[in-house]
């Protein structure tokens, strides 16, 4: 039978891996994961590296070497997930330059996630993990919020692949792609070329609906329940559709510039009344990309449908989101209110990574 994660493919949707460690690389898995399953990239955020690092011991001689002379917590944490993301960005490489080159294989690295209203502070790292990873299948990952859509646009203009994370707004999403083609024109401006530079906007969905559907209960609107982040995406993949098409972006076409595809994240179904597969299969549609857990490729794997469905009810998902207007819910405020939460709970992991990192520093120090 055919693998169902990678029938998704044949969609024109990728899917890529929300997930690294270095057992997952060690053991092979991860090259079976693109061999068998199509997995075409990786994302990677502060969460995701705190559980590698504080629960297995296969830091710790790196940390050992990182931890001797000055070198912050923050440095030698960015001293091991460099070493991880070259790896993985080697073993992509393949995927990164098969016909249509530089179409997928690309591995995302976050800067600081204390950084996500810092304008010049993320620009600042930015620059500087892109030249520690030195790799051209590379993507930096930068939220995008307010702050955070200068630094996307400079980082555009310096030739810098850029993952934009945390998004979960309609109308900032059509800032992110402003930022986008602005960084575009200002290098195709400075007379730099624009054809290898790749882009991808992460809109977030399930924590929509974990938000959205308790005061759905409140206003009477069960009936909306598990459909609030579905509609959202669908109305994302329009402006999507309308901005990448437009006689704007047609100039930087002809100069080699690739669109900025739509990522869904946050793909994992957090309510257990929910289908498992549910978000991976109502947005599979074409130029798009998938980031998802382990735990999902393997759900999907099992019993995931795979169909193109990203545009079917385009009339519904408009109604949706004005029958929450109608009911005097403003979506506005909820994604706002995401976007605050979801720099939190980066955060904390983050706070924790280092503490971790201190903690190891120490037992190996008297070990």
């Amino acid at each position: 039978m055919a693998n169902r994660v990678k029938q998704i493919h044949e969609f024109g949707q990728s899917i890529w891996l929300d997930f690294i460690d270095r057992k997952i690389m060690d053991s092979g898995e991860l090259q079976k994961l693109i061999d068998e399953d199509g997995v075409r990239g990786i994302t990677s955020n502060p969460a995701i590296f705190e559980k590698a690092i504080s629960s297995s011991s296969d830091y710790d001689e790196d940390i050992k070497t990182l931890a001797k002379g000055d070198k912050s917590n923050e440095d030698i944490f960015y001293g091991l997930a460099v070493s991880d993301i070259q790896r993985a960005a080697d073993l992509f490489k393949p995927v990164y330059e098969e016909e249509v080159r530089g179409a997928d294989g690309y591995v995302s690295l976050e800067v600081s996630p204390f950084l996500a209203l810092d304008t010049e502070g993320t620009i600042k790292q930015a620059r500087e993990l892109w030249k520690a990873v030195d790799r051209d299948n590379v993507m930096i990952k930068i939220p995008g919020t307010a702050p955070g859509l200068s630094a996307i646009q400079t980082a555009i203009s310096e030739g810098i692949n850029i993952n934009v994370t945390l998004l979960f707004g309609l109308d900032r999403y059509e800032a992110v792609t402003d930022a986008y083609i602005s960084g575009l024109e200002a290098r195709a401006a400075a007379g730099q070329p624009i054809d290898g530079i790749a882009s991808v906007a992460s809109f977030f969905l399930s924590r929509i609906d974990v938000m959205v559907d308790p005061i759905l209960d409140e206003k009477g609107l069960p009936e909306l329940k598990a459909q609030v982040a579905i509609a959202s995406a669908r109305k994302a993949y329009e402006i999507y559709k309308r901005v990448f098409s437009s006689e704007r972006f047609a100039k930087l076409k002809e100069l080699g510039a690739k669109p900025q595809r739509l990522l869904w994240a946050s793909t994992s179904s957090k309510n257990p009344a929910i289908p498992d597969t549910k978000y991976v299969e109502e947005l599979i549609g074409p130029n798009t990309v998938d980031t998802i857990p382990m735990e999902t490729l393997v759900a999907f794997r099992d019993h995931g449908d795979a169909q193109s469905r990203l545009e079917n009810d385009l009339d519904k998902a408009t109604e949706i989101l004005e029958q929450l207007k109608t009911a005097g819910i403003n979506i506005d405020e909820i994604t706002q209110k995401l976007e605050d939460e979801g720099i939190d709970k980066f955060n904390k992991p983050y706070e924790k990574l280092l503490a971790a990192i201190e903690t190891q520093k120490k037992s190996l120090e008297t070990a």
